[in-house]
């Protein structure tokens, strides 16, 4: 692979969030030539066009935004769709003159939640990518249960299984960003 980068976004705050483990997972199952970095949005307040100045929280997540060749989101599910904090941060960066940070850019989308894996706040969010003209990664994807043992007390993914598959959406994600930049 030739040098890529990354940008991992988890759309749970929780300190011991288990899709933020998936992006650590994500993280440690590159493939060769590619890094991630993983965007924190502790501190990003939701996009108001008041706000004329953008917060610094904000300039700070744009610029990784800008800086990444493809996105890793890792999307929880509330009430059947996607996390407030990461449709906040997609709606921040969408404002952006000619959508520059988002449009024509990659994605792969995983989750854990309840039951369904986050199944349905990661479809949600394929609706909201055609919206923003990112290109999702179709397969593999990654549905976890976050309330298994694949996840220790800090949220982090022990399940060897869903780690390998989260190293096979990684380098088909590589694969996807060199045949989309062309």
């Amino acid at each position: 692979m030739s040098n890529l980068k990354f940008l991992g976004i988890a759309g749970s705050l929780r300190r011991a969030s288990t899709n933020s483990g998936l992006l650590r997972a994500a993280a440690s199952q590159l493939p060769s030539g590619v890094t991630m970095e993983i965007a924190s949005l502790a501190d990003i307040p939701f996009y108001n066009v008041d706000i004329v100045e953008k917060p610094p929280a904000v300039v700070r997540v744009l610029d990784q935004m800008a800086a990444a060749d493809a996105f890793v989101f890792a999307s929880t599910e509330y009430n059947y769709s996607l996390a407030p904090a990461l449709k906040n941060i997609l709606d921040w960066a969408s404002r952006e003159p000619d959508n520059a940070l988002l449009s024509g850019k990659t994605a792969a989308i995983m989750g854990a939640g309840g039951g369904m894996g986050s199944s349905r706040s990661q479809y949600h969010l394929r609706q909201v990518c055609v919206s923003l003209n990112l290109h999702p990664l179709n397969k593999p994807e990654v549905f976890a249960n976050a309330f298994t043992s694949a996840f220790d007390a800090e949220g982090n993914l022990t399940d060897a299984k869903l780690t390998a598959l989260i190293g096979d959406q990684m380098r088909a994600l590589a694969q996807w960003t060199l045949r989309i930049k062309g």
